[in-house]
């Protein structure tokens, strides 16, 4: 994601509008009733002591951004700027700093390229600027973060941990949108490479957010299959973020480059090189629970690109595609297919990219612009990958609004173009409803946007909750026809997080508890704090652990949709043309976890689909989904990279279930 308002919201005037053409969707086929037997349910028939996984979601955060210097205790290793002597423990460059070294490059040819030529190492930086984050606190009518006064604030977010709760009504950047980030140490003399974030930022303030779309990410690896290794099995390098940051930014839309164009022009800079630092306080409650609990180093989001394909990949183990509306195949719009081929006479800006503009890729026709590229790179690996796509099919690459309101009324592309249509893939909710185990998505401020669905419907007019932030573009199951064309289904297992609050005090949980937080808490730079994200989280943990009944036979999860383009020193590994992408954090909190270890077997989200369905003995999703890849087979010495690629670990080496500590730290 790049911003809450322009990817979540961006269709509400549509969504009104279109309410009152419902007699549109009787174009759109509902699926039949999926009734779940009544033979009794098998949560408790699982395979290890784990009886409830609750997975907390949060965004756009990658690993070394957040354990830049994170130290593990005696006897654990870790891989992050600190450990590969690329930053020392103050932050400042350390002995092996050039191995995060950024390029310039050129790429003019006409045609894109995931490995540019004529790199040139940057003296200094370009300067990081502040792009969205909020300059003041906000007043009552735009209800956005910060917040003017704590009345507000809760009406907005009642639901943190409470000693974080003022932590609503700071870190306004007091700068101007899109100019210098000044409060960042010697900003425009930074060195080549990784920077500090605080104490010029404290940690509490909202910073800009890096561009994370699909292709854009896919350049700033930098991949080249004649440089793989066996310790750098992909060939990427990771050394383009911030000229892809100041060549393309977020993209072009179809619009021509501006005039003049500077590195200033997207509003980004080098924003991506930015990190916080553990040592000096930062991250105190994440840091804690590595401390005390389980931590993986090599964890990593399943698609290049933002927030709505990285939850799909997560609820679908693979990525949807553009249907006819009743489920089949379809081409979109031209102006919504992705070319990343850079416009004649610019240095990398293309011809149609962007939040409003393409999203799609038929990623099985080597004709379409940006497809050759990856897919010849994926065939010439010294172990070739298998693209994963299929002929015919446009796949959604990044974030387009789901086919279906929150009352269950679908979208009509006639009045909301950017909306993917209803479609007939199987996910992980087809899966555990077959086999009679319980699920749940809690979305926070889910009851605000039903309900401004239910106001909508009857006046098209009707005015939307200035509170409600509710993430549509996050909730895989809003993109499937099964569960939103069902009222029963849709009511049973799509609910708000105040839910998840009575269902663990009250002994109530499912066997699978999906968690995401709303736009005010969810760790989203510039729209949010990673702060409030550790607030968010501290307290499910907490009311988990006081219910001792819950806590015994429960493993949380907490992880972030993507990396938010934020750099990365991580290995990368080739799964498909989809992704993987930058590792982001990954902890596992349980009574069966505390063990301060740090975990490096290869994972991805769809390693939370192979836990499920190896703790409860389910199948998989379908036979061409991610949760078919084997587990990685790691060579002695090198535990990072598997030596079977592609391959996704189950996440059970994150436990220690012969040594379970009851008492929570």
């Amino acid at each position: 994601m790049h911003s809450r308002l322009s990817e979540w919201k961006k269709s509400l005037p549509s969504v009104k509008q279109v309410l009152s053409m419902f007699v549109a969707a009787q174009l759109l086929v509902a699926a039949p009733l999926r009734a779940q037997t009544d033979t009794g349910s098998n949560d408790g028939k699982t395979t290890s002591p784990i009886k409830h996984v609750i997975i907390i979601i949060g965004e756009n955060r990658s690993f070394d951004h957040v354990f830049a210097t994170y130290v593990p205790k005696k006897g654990q290793a870790v891989a992050n700027l600190l450990s590969k002597g690329i930053v020392n423990a103050d932050g400042t460059p350390g002995p092996n700093y050039s191995q995060a070294a950024q390029f310039s490059a050129t790429d003019s040819s006409g045609a894109f390229s995931i490995a540019p030529g004529s790199k040139s190492a940057y003296t200094t930086l370009p300067t990081p600027l502040t792009d969205g984050a909020p300059e003041f606190a906000s007043d009552t009518a735009t209800a956005s973060a910060p917040f003017i006064s704590l009345s507000v604030a809760l009406k907005a977010e009642p639901n943190l941990f409470p000693t974080y709760d003022f932590d609503l009504l700071t870190g306004a950047t007091g700068l101007p949108s899109r100019s210098p980030d000044t409060r960042i140490d010697n900003v425009f003399t930074l060195p080549d490479g990784p920077f500090q974030l605080t104490p010029g930022l404290r940690y509490d303030d909202y910073s800009a957010s890096p561009v994370h779309r699909f292709y854009q990410m896919w350049q700033q690896e930098d991949c080249n299959a004649t440089l793989a290794t066996a310790t750098n099995g992909s060939g990427c390098q990771a050394d383009l973020f911030p000229w892809v940051e100041t060549t393309i930014g977020a993209g072009s839309n179809g619009k021509t480059q501006p005039t003049p164009f500077t590195a200033a022009t997207t509003g980004e800079g080098s924003t991506s090189m930015g990190f916080f630092n553990v040592q000096n306080g930062d991250a105190p409650y994440f840091k804690h629970l590595a401390d005390t609990y389980a931590l993986s180093d090599n964890f990593h989001q399943s698609v290049m690109g933002g927030t709505g394909a990285n939850h799909i990949m997560f609820g679908f183990g693979d990525a949807i595609w553009f249907t006819d509306g009743m489920g089949n195949a379809a081409v979109p719009p031209t102006n919504e297919i992705e070319n990343p081929n850079p416009q004649a006479g610019t240095n990398n800006y293309w011809d149609q990219d962007g939040y409003s503009g393409g999203t799609y890729s038929a990623c099985a026709d080597l004709t379409q612009p940006g497809v050759p590229v990856i897919v010849n790179y994926l065939q010439s690996l010294p172990r070739p990958v298998n693209p994963n796509c299929e002929a015919g099919h446009y796949y959604l690459l990044n974030n387009y609004n789901p086919g279906y309101l929150g009352n269950g009324v679908p979208l009509p592309l006639s009045v909301s173009p950017f909306t993917i249509p209803p479609v007939p893939v199987r996910h992980i909710g087809d899966v555990l409803m077959e086999h009679n185990v319980s699920f749940k998505y809690y979305g926070e401020d889910w009851n605000l946007y039903v309900a401004d669905s239910i106001a909508a419907e009857a006046n098209p007019a009707a005015t939307q909750n200035q509170f409600d932030d509710y993430c549509n573009i996050c909730n895989p199951f809003q993109y499937a026809t099964d569960i939103m064309t069902n009222d029963a289904l849709r009511t049973a297992h799509i609910q708000d997080a105040e839910n998840l609050y009575s269902d663990i005090k009250n002994n109530k949980l499912p066997a699978v508890s999906i968690v995401k937080p709303s736009g005010y808490t969810d760790g989203h730079p510039a729209s949010s704090k990673l702060d409030l994200f550790e607030g968010f989280v501290n307290k499910i943990v907490s009311d988990v652990q006081a219910n001792p009944a819950v806590w015994k036979e429960t493993a949380i999860f907490i992880t972030f949709d993507e990396g938010g383009g934020y750099y990365d020193s991580g290995y990368v590994q080739p799964v498909d043309f989809f992704g993987d992408g930058t590792r982001i954090p990954f902890l596992v909190v349980s009574p069966y976890s505390q063990t301060g270890d740090v975990v490096h077997v290869y994972y991805d989200h769809v390693s939370l689909l192979k836990f499920i369905e190896r703790n409860w003995s389910l199948p998989k999703v379908t036979s061409r989904s991610r949760d078919n890849l084997p587990e990685p087979v790691h060579a002695p010495g090198n535990t990072y990279v598997p030596t079977n690629s592609p391959a996704l670990g189950d996440l059970f080496g994150m436990f220690d279930f012969d040594h379970p500590n009851f008492n929570p730290n």
